[in-house]
C-alpha cells in the first residue's frame, strides 16, 4: 500500500493493533481507548488514505487485501520502536523495573524489599505486577520474575527454586483433619474453577483428586490464600506465597509434605540489562534471600521437597 507516508505515526500504531487483533474491543484495550475513539480513529487514517483499510463484519475487522499484505512490515516496524522506546526507558543507572507476579510480589517479595532498600538506597526500584509473560525489551523492564518450567527463548536465566505445593488451610479447619480422606471431606477453595497442584500432590501420596469437594472459586491466587486463611475451605499453596503465613500462624499446613510442582521461579534479563548495576545487585540480593527461605521452609514445614 502506497502512501502510508501522509499518517502520523500514532494513525500507524492504530492501524497495526486493529489488524493484529482483528477486534476494536481488543484494539482499544491494548492501546488504552475506547472502541469507539479507536474506530473513529480508523476511519480518519482511511479518509487520509483515500480507501477502506478493512472490512467490517459483527465478528470483528477483516484487513483489505491491501493491508494484510503490509500488515507484518508494520508489526515487525511497530515491535522495533517499542523495543528503541524500552531501551531508552531502561537506561537509567539507579532505575531497576522489575515484572513480577501479583502474587509473588505481595505474598512474599514485598515483605523483604525493605531489606534491600535499606542495603541499597541509591537504587530505585520498580515493580510492574504482570500474570502474562512479557516482552523484556519491548516493554521496557529490566528483569522478571517468572513461574514456568522454562524461562523463555532470547533471556538471560537463573534458576531461583522450584516450585513445591503443599495444602493450606486456617488453622482452626486443621484441627479437623487427621488422616488423608479428610481432606475429601472438606471444601477445597479454587482458583479460577481449577484445581491446580492438587492432583500432582496427591498422586504423590498415591491417591488421586477425584472425590474433592467443591468449594468457593476465585479469579486469582492471592483471594484463594486470604480465603483459605478466613476458614472457607482448603487451598493449594506455593511454598513461596504460603510458608510465610503458615510461619506467622494466620494458615495452617496439615500435612507440611512439599511436592515439586514441575514448575520453577527464574530471575531473567537481557543481554544489555544484565550488565546493569542495579540488576546485578538486586540479583545477588534475590539469591541470597531465596537461600535463606528454602531454608526458613524447612525449619517451618519440617520436610523437604520431593519429586511430583
Amino acid at each position: 500500500m502506497r502512501h502510508l507516508n501522509v499518517l502520523p505515526l500514532s494513525a500507524l500504531r492504530v492501524i497495526e493493533a486493529a489488524g493484529r487483533a482483528g477486534s476494536l474491543t481488543a484494539a482499544a484495550a491494548e492501546l488504552g481507548v475506547t472502541p469507539g475513539a479507536l474506530s473513529q480513529r480508523l476511519r480518519k487514517a482511511e479518509e487520509a488514505l483515500g480507501r477502506p483499510l478493512f472490512s467490517r463484519h459483527p465478528d470483528g475487522l477483516t484487513p483489505t487485501e491491501a493491508l494484510a499484505e503490509i500488515l507484518p512490515r508494520l508489526t515487525r516496524h511497530m515491535a522495533g520502536l517499542d523495543a528503541a522506546a524500552g531501551a531508552l526507558r531502561g537506561s537509567e543507572p539507579g532505575v531497576l523495573t522489575l515484572s513480577v507476579a501479583p502474587v509473588f510480589a505481595s505474598r512474599w517479595l514485598i515483605w523483604r524489599l525493605h531489606a534491600f532498600a535499606d542495603a541499597h538506597p541509591e537504587i530505585d526500584l520498580r515493580l510492574d505486577p504482570k500474570v502474562a509473560r512479557i516482552d523484556l525489551d519491548a516493554a521496557g523492564v529490566d528483569a522478571a520474575i517468572r513461574v514456568a518450567t522454562e524461562p523463555g527463548a532470547g533471556v538471560e536465566a537463573i534458576h531461583l527454586v522450584d516450585q513445591g505445593l503443599f495444602p493450606v488451610c486456617a488453622p482452626a479447619l486443621a484441627e479437623r483433619i487427621d488422616t488423608l480422606d479428610d481432606l475429601f471431606r472438606l471444601p477445597v477453595i479454587r482458583e479460577n474453577d481449577a484445581l491446580s497442584g492438587w492432583q500432582t500432590w496427591l498422586a504423590a501420596q498415591g491417591r488421586q483428586a477425584d472425590g474433592l469437594q467443591p468449594g468457593p472459586t476465585y479469579g486469582d491466587a492471592a483471594l484463594c490464600l486470604d480465603a483459605a486463611m478466613t476458614g472457607q475451605g482448603l487451598f493449594m499453596g506455593w511454598e513461596t506465597v504460603a510458608a510465610d503465613a503458615v510461619a506467622r500462624g494466620t494458615l495452617a499446613a496439615p500435612f507440611p509434605m512439599r511436592v515439586a510442582s514441575g514448575q520453577a521461579f527464574w530471575f531473567v534479563t537481557t543481554a544489555q540489562s544484565a550488565r546493569k548495576p542495579a540488576v546485578r545487585r538486586f540479583r545477588d540480593w534475590l539469591l541470597a534471600e531465596m537461600r535463606r527461605a528454602q531454608g526458613d521452609w524447612d525449619r517451618v514445614l519440617g520436610a523437604e521437597l520431593t519429586g511430583g
